[in-house]
């Protein structure tokens, strides 16, 4: 039997490593299009972010895009600033232990795919739909 005492929990840098990891694992025509975008990895979404959006429970929120998707720069001109995506640690780790049948890395992927999916210009609905297609 395995002992996890001298284990530690993902630090946000092996977060980054694993994001950076699943980018760069992107078909290349994907990762040129969405290769302006700034991945963060911060433990939480800040209370501004979780009131915006009407979360109480921080776990629920895993990722978030922030920034004008690619589809309506020519109609609203160039972005103020470069689009976000931000990945929540302590979520993703808290959905990692409760699925326990899939890898870290697999979930960070899944998570950075879902958001750069709203950077095309996609919604949850549609995003959806293509990963039920793809099953």
């Amino acid at each position: 039997m395995q002992q996890w005492t001298d284990q530690l929990a993902p630090s946000l840098d092996d977060f980054a490593r694993l994001a950076r990891k699943a980018f760069d694992d992107l078909p290349d025509p994907f990762r040129t299009l969405a290769g302006d975008v700034v991945i963060r990895v911060d433990d939480f979404a800040d209370d501004e972010t979780l009131a915006a959006m009407d979360i109480e429970d921080p776990f629920e929120l895993t990722g978030l895009y922030f920034g004008v998707d690619i589809g309506r720069r020519d109609e609203m001109g160039p972005a103020p600033e470069p689009a976000r995506i931000f990945l929540y640690r302590r979520p993703i780790l808290d959905e990692w232990c409760e699925r326990g049948d899939v890898g870290l890395g697999q979930i960070i992927a899944h998570v950075l795919i879902h958001e750069i999916g709203h950077h095309f210009g996609l919604d949850d609905d549609q995003i959806h739909h293509i990963e039920d297609s793809a099953d």
